[in-house]
C-alpha cells in the first residue's frame, strides 16, 4: 500500500494523482483523513489564497414535470401527477422581478427535462428573464435539457447551444452528471443521458464559448472507484477546454428519494465522505481552481468543516432550492452574507462577493 505521507508529499510536491490513488485516499478511515484535509487546505491556499467566495443568486424553479423521473430525486413529477406544476411567463417574471429587488447578480432557472420543451421553449424561458433582468446572468439548462431539446426540435446539439448562445444563456449547468459511469446510471438515472453523450455536450458548450460547471452526486449507489473514475473524466475534459468554472460536490440527500426507499442506495454520505470528497477533489483536479461547498446539502457545519478541507467558495445565497426540501434538507433556503462572513472569519478568512464566473465584486 501506497505510504500516505509519501503520496501527500509527491501531490504537494506537482505529482498529478492517479485515479487508483484518488479511490485509496477517497477510502481512508481513521484519522489519516485529516491528514489528506489538510493538504488538501494547503492546496486550497496556494490555489485560491485565504478568500471565500460567493454569489448573490436565487434559483428558480421551472417545473417540476420531468421525463426522466430518477430514482435518487424526489422533486420529479409527472404531468398528471398531484403537486405537478409548470410555471406560465408571468409567474417566471414575477420570480426574476423578487430576484432583482434582492439585489441578485444570478438567476439560476431549475427545471425538470419537461418531456414538451423545445428549443423554443427554453429560448423563452431566457428571454423571459432578461425582458425584466437584461443584466442578470442566467445559469441555466443541464445538458440532458440540451439533449433533449435537440431530439424534440429535430436539431444538433450544437445547434440547440448556440441558440440558446444567442438567447442570452450566460453559463450552462454541469448537472445531470451524478456519477459518470454508465454502470451506475443504468441504477440511478437510467433514462438520462449516457456519459459519453454528457461529455460530448459539456465540450460542445465549451467549445462554443460557453462555460458550465462541472458536478458530482456522491453517496447513493456508486463506489469510491466510481467516485474517482468520475473525476478522472471531468479532469481530462478540463485539460482540453479548460471551460469548467468550479467543481460542485453533491452529497445525495436519500431521505424521501424512490432509490432509498427500494433499498437501493445507502443513506447518504456520511461526514467522513463529505471530507474527503471535497479534499480529494482539491488534490486530484490540479486544473480547477474553484472546488464549491453545497451548504444546502450538508449543513452550515459541516460546510464550514470543508472549507478547512479544500473548498473555497460557498455558492451563493440561492433564496431557494426545493430540489434539496423535497429531497429533506432542512437547511437548503437561503443563506445570508453575515452568516458567511461570520464562518470565513472563524477560520482567518475572508469573505468576497463574486460573479458568476469568479470575477470578484
Amino acid at each position: 500500500m501506497t505510504n500516505l505521507s509519501i503520496l501527500l508529499s509527491d501531490v504537494l510536491g506537482g505529482h498529478r494523482l492517479t485515479e487508483p490513488e484518488a479511490t485509496l485516499l477517497l477510502n481512508t478511515r481513521d484519522r489519516d483523513v485529516f491528514r489528506i484535509a489538510s493538504a488538501a487546505d494547503e492546496m486550497r491556499e496556494r490555489r485560491t489564497g485565504n478568500v471565500v467566495t460567493y454569489v448573490r443568486n436565487q434559483n428558480l424553479h421551472v417545473t417540476n414535470i420531468c421525463k426522466n423521473l430518477c430514482g435518487f430525486c424526489s422533486f420529479g413529477r409527472r404531468g398528471s401527477d398531484e403537486g405537478a406544476f409548470c410555471n406560465d411567463k408571468a409567474a417566471i417574471q414575477e420570480k426574476a422581478r423578487l430576484a432583482l429587488t434582492r439585489g441578485v447578480t444570478e438567476i439560476c432557472l431549475l427545471s425538470g427535462v419537461h418531456p414538451d420543451f423545445s428549443i423554443d421553449t427554453y429560448c423563452d424561458l431566457l428571454s423571459w428573464v432578461l425582458e425584466i433582468g437584461p443584466q442578470i446572468h442566467l445559469h441555466a439548462f443541464s445538458p440532458d435539457e440540451v439533449s433533449h431539446a435537440a431530439s424534440v426540435s429535430n436539431l444538433s446539439s450544437v445547434e440547440v447551444l448556440t441558440r440558446l448562445n444567442a438567447a442570452g444563456l450566460g453559463s450552462l449547468q454541469g448537472t445531470a452528471a451524478e456519477i459518470l459511469v454508465d454502470t451506475v446510471r443504468k441504477v440511478i438515472c437510467p433514462r438520462k443521458l449516457k456519459t459519453a453523450e454528457w461529455v460530448r455536450i459539456i465540450k460542445e458548450a465549451h467549445y462554443l464559448g460557453i462555460p458550465s460547471t462541472a458536478t458530482i452526486m456522491y453517496g447513493s449507489y456508486e463506489t469510491a472507484k466510481d467516485q474517482a473514475e468520475h473525476l478522472g473524466i471531468i479532469r481530462r475534459i478540463q485539460d482540453e477546454t479548460n471551460g469548467f468554472t468550479e467543481l460542485v460536490p453533491l452529497s445525495y440527500l436519500h431521505i424521501n428519494t424512490p432509490l432509498y426507499k427500494a433499498g437501493i442506495s445507502r443513506a447518504g454520505a456520511t461526514g467522513r465522505e463529505d471530507m474527503l470528497m471535497t479534499a480529494v477533489s482539491r488534490l486530484f483536479l490540479d486544473n480547477f481552481h474553484n472546488i464549491q461547498v453545497p451548504w444546502g446539502k450538508v449543513g452550515l457545519k459541516m460546510a464550514q468543516v470543508m472549507l478547512l478541507a479544500g473548498g473555497n467558495d460557498l455558492a451563493g445565497t440561492m433564496f431557494s432550492d426545493d430540489v434539496s426540501a423535497t429531497a429533506g434538507a432542512t437547511d437548503a433556503d437561503y443563506l445570508d452574507p453575515v452568516t458567511m462572513q461570520r464562518m470565513a472569519s472563524d477560520l482567518g478568512r475572508t469573505l468576497n462577493e463574486r460573479k458568476t464566473l469568479y470575477q470578484l465584486v
